[in-house]
């Protein structure tokens, strides 16, 4: 890999589509004291010498903003078009005040379903002059480069979604995802870092359960993996993580990590 800076990952969410903990649950997760226990909706910011990213922008983007108080985003960066990753991007508007327009990096199908959504973010007439800007970077399953830094696109499945991890350097992102082919899992040796989903223990028909989790870094063999996209019914964290292979983790909201 080229331009091995000097990584830092900051989890701004780690819950799975409704948070943690759920609105009106008693399940005794979304009782739980424990702040590892709670848990926003599934992003990362991914930072390098003068460069902040962000992996997905969901409907809890302002709150996480405020707690990780980036100075900027340089670019946005989306997995999939899901309310959960993609609801909050009407709160960049701090940052295209300051800024001008963000670039956002996307699937076509997924820019399609954000000017859909978000009709006047993307209106070219009549704007209204509030509405945040953004600058449309279409990608593929090709590797493009962003401030100097190469990204690889990685595809998986959603039950029959797809959408796109993303490698920097040795760490790599996935989130979402049921299935990968081979072709796909080849571009992720040599790992330092792997962030993949891990939903529940029960089987899911669009998310990797807890063993499938497991057997896919077991496959890939990362020095190091830690799971997120994490829903109350994988249990406490605490109690998860007891049961976890030694370099294997449970992330949580606001871990930092360095590579």
């Amino acid at each position: 890999m080229r331009n091995l800076q000097l990584l830092k990952i900051t989890f701004l969410g780690t819950g799975t589509s409704q948070g943690i903990p759920v609105i009106g649950s008693t399940h005794p997760v979304c009782l739980s004291n424990n702040p590892k226990d709670k848990r926003l909706r599934v992003s990362i910011m991914v930072q390098w010498d003068d460069n902040t990213f962000v992996v997905d922008c969901g409907p809890d983007f302002r709150q996480q903003m405020l707690r990780a108080n980036p100075e900027k985003i340089d670019a946005i960066l989306f997995t999939h078009e899901h309310a959960d990753h993609t609801a909050g991007i009407d709160d960049i508007r701090p940052f295209c005040y300051r800024q001008g327009e963000m670039p956002i990096y996307a699937h076509q199908r997924v820019i399609e379903q954000l000017k859909i959504r978000f009709e006047y973010v993307f209106a070219t007439k009549n704007r209204y002059p509030g509405a945040p800007k953004v600058k449309i970077n279409q990608i593929t399953n090709e590797a493009f480069s962003i401030n100097n830094k190469q990204i690889i696109p990685i595809e998986g499945f959603h039950y029959k979604l797809q959408v796109f991890g993303f490698r920097f350097d040795r760490f790599a992102y996935l989130t979402d995802i049921k299935t990968i082919a081979e072709a796909e899992i080849d571009k992720l040796k040599n790992l330092d870092v792997l962030v993949i989903n891990a939903l529940r223990e029960e089987s899911h028909i669009s998310h990797l359960n807890l063993e499938e989790a497991l057997q896919l870094v077991n496959v890939i063999k990362p020095k190091r993996a830690y799971f997120t996209h994490i829903s109350h019914l994988l249990g406490f964290h605490d109690e998860v993580q007891q049961k976890l292979p030694n370099n294997v983790f449970l992330a949580y909201d606001q871990l930092e990590i360095t590579i």
